[in-house]
């Protein structure tokens, strides 16, 4: 057994202090590893945390309702078995005894350069702790390995947080004939400095690291959204006296694409090492402008399997959730496959960046309103026709031309093809 300090853990990027909402274990009572101990809310998300290993609660030091800094002890807990701590980049808890207070081990890592854990063997423990911090694989390589054979450990990765994540932009170490990227010094103006929030930082490393690591190609197509169109205009308003929800475009574009990842399941697959996933579940994320200007992509799970009014609900609560800030842990993990609707903001159409480690990225125009020559047997004519550009950017490592086309063509044929008689 052991005793040990409970701390308020970091639940999202720029995150510094949370409040208590309620405690779900009483002091004095046992609980087993996994159960949820607090409930924790925060200006972005709530979230639940889990206990570290199977254990009694002792005391609490921190009550419901209270605001506590991220890295506080907010209880005292007694382990029964092995502890598995919260990884928290403010907050590791360690032990404590009645005879030594607790501490935290550092050490000094040159930040300059690094040389490649060739046997980085990433147990599920390190890829949860990695995931939870945005750490990809290529800067878990970077990490010096403490176990045997120098493979990764979990407390590797905790004690490289603490550090600060001096190898996150480091450059390996080379041959000295192999090319070096030049230290170019810039002139970078002069103004207003503003500091990176926390999330910025992470979605700044996350859009690096996708560039880096996915040779991305973008395909293109042009879908007539002339009967999508007036079948929402018409019905938005009976459907939402009928249904209590909102109808946006979003569920539409979503229930399309889940029907034509049915029809190509590849496109549904991340990349490990040389096995390609092709996942089970096809779970859309939806990119989401946060008020603060950041990024967030929520997730509509299992979107295939959910009826127009499932997805509109889905969509709807998720929405509202990230303008409240209110979205929880689960609502942003497990996406395989990401739309960006850059129509939002008047955009034409864009190059998304893939959301690794997914296969591929839609982005979805403004819908615009344009003469076209509509082809019929009675002869040629001009119409006025709804038309949106739909862009796919995708990975060439696993996903070829022949199948983003047929992918993004289907998606477009989808939508083109919407039943305007369709009954709400």
């Amino acid at each position: 057994m052991s005793e040990v300090q409970f701390r308020m853990p970091k639940m999202g990027e720029s995150i510094t202090e949370g409040k208590i909402l309620s405690w779900l274990v009483k002091e004095g009572d046992t609980f087993e590893e996994g159960d949820i101990l607090v409930e924790v809310a925060t200006d972005k998300v709530d979230n639940e945390v889990p206990a570290p290993a199977a254990g009694k609660l002792l005391h609490y030091t921190a009550k419901a309702l209270e605001v506590v800094n991220v890295g506080e002890v907010i209880a005292v807990l007694e382990l029964y078995g092995e502890e598995r701590l919260p990884a928290t980049e403010e907050a590791v808890a360690v032990k404590s005894t009645p005879n030594q207070p607790a501490k935290k081990v550092k050490t000094t890592v040159k930040a300059g350069s690094f040389k490649v854990n060739e046997n980085v063997f990433i147990s599920p423990l390190v890829d949860a702790v990695a995931r939870e911090h945005h750490i990809s694989y290529e800067e878990l390589a970077r990490i010096p390995g403490t176990g045997k054979e120098n493979r990764l450990r979990k407390s590797d990765v905790i004690q490289y947080l603490a550090e600060g994540r001096p190898f996150q932009f480091a450059q390996a170490v080379a041959p000295a004939s192999s090319f070096q990227v030049p230290d170019l010094k810039f002139d970078k103006g002069t103004g207003k400095i503003i500091e990176m929030d926390r999330m910025r930082e992470m979605i700044a490393d996350h859009m690096v690291y996708s560039k880096h690591t996915s040779p991305h190609v973008t395909a293109y197509v042009e879908a007539d959204l002339t009967e999508m169109v007036q079948w929402r205009n018409a019905n938005k308003v009976p459907f939402q006296q009928k249904h209590n929800e909102k109808l946006t475009f979003t569920p539409l574009f979503v229930e399309a694409v889940a029907k034509a990842i049915v029809d190509f399941p590849m496109i549904n697959s991340s990349l490990d090492g040389k096995n390609i996933i092709v996942k089970e579940d096809i779970n859309i994320g939806m990119a989401t402008a946060l008020p603060s200007g950041n990024l967030i992509v929520p997730v509509v799970r299992n979107a295939d399997k959910k009826s127009l009014i499932e997805l509109a609900s889905a969509t709807n609560l998720l929405a509202v959730k990230s303008r409240e800030g209110k979205l929880k842990g689960d609502d942003t993990k497990g996406s395989s496959f990401t739309i960006s609707n850059v129509g939002t903001f008047g955009s034409l159409m864009g190059t998304p960046i893939i959301n690794q480690p997914e296969a591929a990225i839609l982005a979805t125009g403004i819908i615009k309103k344009r003469a076209e020559v509509m082809e019929k047997p009675e002869g040629d004519t001009i119409e006025i026709r709804s038309m949106m550009y739909l862009s796919l950017s995708f990975d060439h490592r696993i996903v070829d031309g022949y199948l983003a086309g047929s992918f993004l063509r289907r998606i477009a044929d989808y939508m083109e093809q919407f039943d305007i008689h369709r009954p709400i």
